[in-house]
């Protein structure tokens, strides 16, 4: 039985500074690289992943998705655009132990990971069970959304599902608590 961690989303936009900024954004990049590093340099208290891969928006022209006037939940101001920097991993986060990275977006909204295919087309639900995955944990940003997206897509693909919440920014806090108990009610384990 293999398990894999899902870093979701983080961006530099996601963060600080970014154009669709969240709270808390670069302290959980920085907390999810330090992470990494210990798994990536097999440190003593190096967490027991098997493999460990990254989602990123990668939007081209999402269409209505990006709106100069964004109601904030259907629409966003414009936001990891594919060639600029806020679309980058943010850099307390070290992209280097990734194994794999899948793009989501392109051309419409996409917030689930399971929506993104790696840069040679794979799909991420089929890129995990060909390395034996059965158990997944998530992190990253934002809770209340894609983090919430890949999570149910996780567990409704039959993946045990963990989301690990210290390691999670939220938008607002009323829709990060309706997140999370949409999560356990699906069967997602909240660490």
């Amino acid at each position: 039985m293999s398990r894999a961690l899902i870093v979701v989303d983080v961006q530099n936009d996601f963060c600080e500074g970014g154009s669709l900024a969240v709270a808390g954004g670069a302290r959980v990049a920085a907390d999810i690289g330090a992470l990494l590093h210990r798994w990536h340099s097999k440190a003593v208290d190096a967490p027991a992943y098997d493999v460990v891969v990254a989602t990123k928006d990668h939007h081209v022209d999402p269409g209505a998705h990006w709106s100069l006037k964004p109601d904030f939940a259907e629409s966003w101001p414009v936001h990891c655009k594919v060639g600029t920097e806020g679309a980058g991993f943010h850099p307390n986060l070290d992209p280097q132990p990734f194994d794999e990275v899948f793009y989501k977006g392109e051309h419409e909204a996409a917030y689930s990971g399971f929506e993104g295919r790696t840069s040679s087309g794979q799909a991420l639900t089929d890129w995990l069970r060909a390395r034996q995955v059965e158990e997944v944990d998530v992190c990253g940003i934002a809770t209340d959304h894609c983090v919430r997206a890949t999570a149910l897509d996780s567990a409704g693909a039959g993946f045990a599902t963990r989301v690990l919440l210290p390691l999670c920014a939220g938008v607002a806090e009323d829709s990060t608590a309706a997140a999370i108990t949409e999560m356990s009610e699906a069967g997602v384990e909240i660490a």
